[in-house]
């Protein structure tokens, strides 16, 4: 029952403060009327290890820096899932390298944010507000781009999480939907509050929105089962449930937790690169026709030293690698330039170099994918950012 009570709580104020509430979300069951575009980003939260997701099994440095780390060549016993000559994917990704086999998944090898810090927090806030720096901008650039891509209202925006991220905060309204416990009908504080805002035009509509919202998202396809809380492919088909419908949302943000691999980073990585996977697999099936015009992003805030360090694991760096997915994806490789792990072309002697920023590459899907204008992306959406220029044109 406690849980039940603080996810409804959650649901309710979230509706209150995004001030369209869960509106849209509690009708995506509605019959899609158009072919409206869809984006998904992901952020993972810890510093994804950008070596270990897109391997360079065939840089002829990789093995003596990453020791025990190492995953081997396509072909061998857990090797990489082949990519080009140079890349694998990590084995784990079996649902992503399918879709880069059908020209439905690229990859940025070594991106990174605009400034070289080494703090979570910092990074993160980096990423999320598209600016030059450490706190340069109070919203995030994916609530920007929501206002540059045709005004309020014109794509509706919702975040999965118990809080909105920054990136998803800012002037354009947004919704929200904090996963939690199946609410059943004869539960009786759901009963109580009913009664209690019956006369509220405002707080009863929230409520029961957020009500509906649940029972939509938590139920499986068949309508036959919740979703149990460790099914990662139910909640990747419960979020793709919430964007489809003439009233679906068409931009969504969420994160994954738990990439901060200091230590015994192998399991690790299996772990939540399976997670990840099963997520991303859930999404493309519970959104069907609504795959083939979407694009989905996963993005972190900075990468790992290349050198395995002494706890089995790897410490906080500078370059990681970035995954674009999607039905709307045009067959395509690598995205940027790859630095290589030449000693004398890492960065500070300890991390993989960016050579290309991440703001060109969430650029180039804003333009291509979901039409913001050139202008506003470089002065709006990503401040003072008009030297980087937008990566992938031609996605679609």
């Amino acid at each position: 029952m406690t849980r039940f009570i603080q996810m409804n709580r959650r649901l309710l104020l979230g509706g209150l403060t995004a001030g369209i509430g869960l509106a849209f979300a509690g009708q995506a069951g509605a019959q899609t009327t158009g072919g409206r575009r869809k984006l998904v980003v992901i952020i993972a939260r810890g510093a994804m290890d950008g070596l270990s997701v897109t391997v360079p099994y065939a840089d002829p440095d990789y093995r003596a820096l990453r020791g025990s780390l190492a995953i081997a060549g396509p072909g061998q016993p857990n090797g990489a899932l082949p990519l080009s000559e140079v890349f694998g994917l990590h084995p784990a990704l079996t649902t992503l390298h399918d879709m880069y086999r059908v020209g439905q998944m690229r990859f940025a090898p070594a991106v990174a944010i605009p400034v070289r810090v080494r703090s979570h927090f910092d990074a993160q806030d980096v990423l999320e507000n598209g600016g030059e720096g450490l706190r340069s901008q109070s919203d995030g650039w994916l609530n920007r781009a929501l206002l540059a891509s045709g005004g309020a209202g014109a794509l509706k925006g919702l975040s999965i999480g118990a809080q909105t991220p920054l990136i998803l905060r800012g002037s354009a309204e947004t919704s929200s939907w904090a996963p939690g416990g199946r609410v059943r009908g004869e539960d009786r504080i759901a009963s109580l509050l009913q009664d209690l805002y019956v006369s509220d035009p405002m707080l009863g509509a929230n409520l029961a929105r957020g009500l509906e919202t649940e029972a939509l998202a938590m139920t499986m396809q068949d309508g036959t089962a919740p979703v149990r809380r460790n099914d990662v492919a139910g909640m990747g088909q419960a979020v793709a449930r919430l964007m489809t419908g003439e009233a679906g949302a068409d931009v969504v943000a969420l994160s994954v937790d738990g990439w901060d691999t200091h230590a015994r980073q192998l399991a690790q990585m299996q772990t939540r690169l399976e997670g990840l996977d099963a997520l991303i697999s859930g999404l493309r099936t519970g959104l069907g026709e609504e795959w083939t015009r979407t694009i989905l992003i996963v993005a972190t805030e900075f990468g790992r030293t290349a050198r395995t360090n002494g706890t089995q694991g790897t410490d906080h760096g500078t370059a990681s690698s970035l995954l674009l997915a999607g039905g709307a994806m045009k067959a395509g490789g690598s995205i940027g330039d790859w630095p290589t792990l030449a000693a004398n072309r890492l960065f500070e002697d300890r991390d993989l170099a960016p050579t290309l920023d991440v703001r060109s590459v969430f650029k180039g899907v804003l333009l291509d994918h979901l039409g913001v204008d050139r202008a506003a992306l470089d002065s709006t959406v990503f401040p003072g950012s008009a030297d980087e220029a937008p990566t992938l044109t031609g996605l679609v």
